[in-house]
């Protein structure tokens, strides 16, 4: 049975950071794609970054969130890891990570991922 178990979520203000962190477990690692995604009340789920199977050496960021956040991946560890820096009120959202079992990520087709966690929520206050 796959599990995605993410963690890290919070409340901080403006400015702050948090890092996020998405274990799995039942399947290989390796072998997956990772994305993060995050959903706001009212608002479709949308990519926030994604990261290629095996080494990582392919990522990619939504444009509000470019230089301020960060993906990662620790294969040993099966985690998936998001450090958000200079957080933004309009960053608060549920934040889910998913896998893929295709070497390269899409922020873009969500239907691709074979798997979700539950999500973390996310609050940024002003």
């Amino acid at each position: 049975q796959v599990q995605l178990v993410e963690s890290g979520g919070g409340s901080v203000q403006a400015g702050g950071s948090l890092r996020l962190s998405c274990t799995a477990s039942g399947l290989t690692f390796d072998d997956y794609a990772m994305g993060w995604f995050r959903q706001a009340p009212g608002k479709e789920r949308e990519g926030v970054s994604c990261i290629s199977s095996r080494n990582g050496d392919f990522v990619r960021y939504a444009d509000s969130v470019k230089g301020r956040f960060t993906i990662s991946r620790d294969n040993a560890k099966n985690t998936l890891y998001l450090q958000m820096d200079s957080l933004k009120p309009e960053d608060t959202a549920m934040y889910y990570c998913a896998a893929r079992q295709w070497s390269l990520c899409s922020l873009t087709n969500i239907d691709t991922y074979n798997f979700w966690g539950q999500g973390t929520q996310v609050t940024i206050s002003s």
